[in-house]
């Protein structure tokens, strides 16, 4: 079989921007910064936006999170495409 054909598996800590929860678990991915957990060892950080524990599927509650400003372009949009008919 060929070496180093898989990429590395590591333990890695994921934290969700919007509720401020983090988990540890293993993954391929891998980032520049690093955080200390519980352990007390340090691990890799990635960042996501939405995770489990704030997604409207797991939560049961309907929030909406702007990131970026994606809801008013779009708003703009179709304010825009309203004027032209």
């Amino acid at each position: 079989m060929k070496q180093d054909a898989h990429p590395k598996y590591h333990s890695v800590v994921f934290q969700d921007l919007s509720s401020d929860f983090s988990f540890l678990t293993r993954s391929t991915m891998s980032a520049k910064e690093t955080v200390k957990w519980e352990d007390g060892n340090e691990y890799p950080l990635i960042k996501v936006d939405i995770s489990s524990h704030s997604h409207p599927f797991y939560t049961g509650k309907q929030k909406t999170l702007d990131v970026g400003g994606r809801v008013d372009k779009f708003r703009q949009r179709l304010a825009a495409a309203g004027k032209k008919s």
